[in-house]
């Protein structure tokens, strides 16, 4: 998408006017769920509110805008979102599912969509070779995150774009984007067909709506996904479509932070000697680092550590002042996810093991507070 625009300029304007019949700046919150019309056939684009409202619109219009995309599809949900790009899908096709996607992305392919006759393999995506096998003839689809949940693994989205082509197939790739946002990372100029989020997060920010949305600069591939939203019906309400707009006018001021904040309780983390490890692509130490830096403007607000002991977790856990136990991510305030018993309690045990994700290991969505008052907090919590 070629626009004048910096992404600051767009989190405030894009997909957005004043209101033609008010003068209003914001957005009004358009509560109705059908429209007059002037008579058979004539009407003014708008003719039942679950086919189209004209704050999803805006916020459609504005998503899209900062993932760099022609289209953007608003749905009720994150896995809302997630679901419509695998109906995309037929029965018989067969999906490639990164082995370390948000654990209610799982769920759904294997417990709902597997039902249904879509077959899928996990890998690890990082592995371009494990992933050249794990490509079938009849694979139509490569879905993944980067960064993972909440192990934090990169995937080199130019380099699985490159293999995909070598290959010759036409399967799509798909991007969870939620946990980079469109502010540290652009996954279609990576050479990703269809880039999804949970709105719940980042892009809206407050912890106050639950959302989700597709983008693509597909044209074939947005109307089949404006198909699935109208038919199967699960729509962004008007409410939260104006919520998740209010967030993005500040998106690129609280990734900032988000950013700054991370990167510090990270450092400080990695040089304590009483933790079994710690997770943040900003660190040197990672594994990743370069591709992160390579492929990300930012390394976001999400850190995970491992202190070793499943007791001194559970302790640690109900010890903090500031940060919150809470599921979710991405708002303001700081949060600490138990990843074991809240996001990936529906992915089998010996997966998560294979994956490090351990009942000591902690999550930790760094929110914008004063970075000192989280770092007194994790230390108090820490002699807990």
């Amino acid at each position: 998408m070629t626009t004048t625009q910096r992404f600051a300029t767009s989190c405030i304007h894009a997909g957005q006017q004043p209101d033609l019949l008010s003068g209003a700046l914001m957005t009004p919150v358009y509560f109705t769920s059908t429209y007059i019309q002037e008579g058979l056939n004539q009407h003014r684009g708008y003719e039942y509110a679950r086919t189209r409202n004209p704050t999803r619109d805006a916020v459609e219009g504005n998503l899209a805008a900062l993932e760099g995309a022609d289209f953007g599809v608003a749905f009720a949900s994150g896995l809302a979102a997630t679901q419509a790009v695998l109906e995309l899908l037929s029965s018989g096709d067969h999906l490639v599912l990164g082995d370390n996607v948000y654990g209610g992305t799982f769920r759904l392919v294997d417990k709902i969509m597997a039902r249904f006759g879509l077959t899928y393999t996990q890998v690890d995506t990082s592995d371009l070779a494990a992933l050249r096998g794990a490509i079938q003839p009849h694979t139509k689809l490569v879905m993944l995150e980067t960064p993972t949940n909440p192990m934090l693994g990169l995937t080199d989205i130019a380099a699985v774009r490159g293999l995909l082509k070598e290959l010759g197939t036409r399967a799509l790739l798909a991007v969870d984007n939620t946990f980079a946002t469109p502010f540290n990372q652009r996954p279609l100029e990576l050479g990703a067909d269809l880039v999804f989020h949970s709105t719940t997060k980042y892009l809206n920010g407050h912890s106050d709506s639950i959302g989700g949305v597709v983008v693509t600069n597909s044209l074939e591939l947005s109307e089949r996904l404006h198909f699935i939203q109208n038919a199967a019906g699960a729509i962004l309400s008007p409410m939260d479509s104006w919520l998740v707009l209010r967030g993005t006018k500040t998106l690129h001021l609280r990734m900032e932070r988000h950013n700054k904040n991370a990167l510090e309780i990270a450092r400080w983390l990695s040089q304590r000697k009483d933790l079994k490890a710690v997770y943040y692509p900003g660190l040197e130490s990672h594994p990743q680092h370069e591709l992160a830096r390579r492929q990300m403007k930012g390394f976001s607000g999400i850190v995970s550590f491992d202190t070793g002991d499943a007791e001194r977790t559970r302790r640690m856990a109900a010890a903090f002042k500031i940060f919150a136990l809470a599921e979710s991510l991405g708002g303001v305030e700081s949060l600490i996810c138990h990843p074991v018993s809240m996001t990936h309690g529906s992915v089998p045990e010996a997966d998560r093991v294979q994956l490090g994700i351990t009942d000591s290991l902690l999550r930790l969505s760094v929110g914008v507070e004063d970075v000192r008052d989280l770092i007194e907090d994790l230390e108090r919590a820490l002699k807990a």
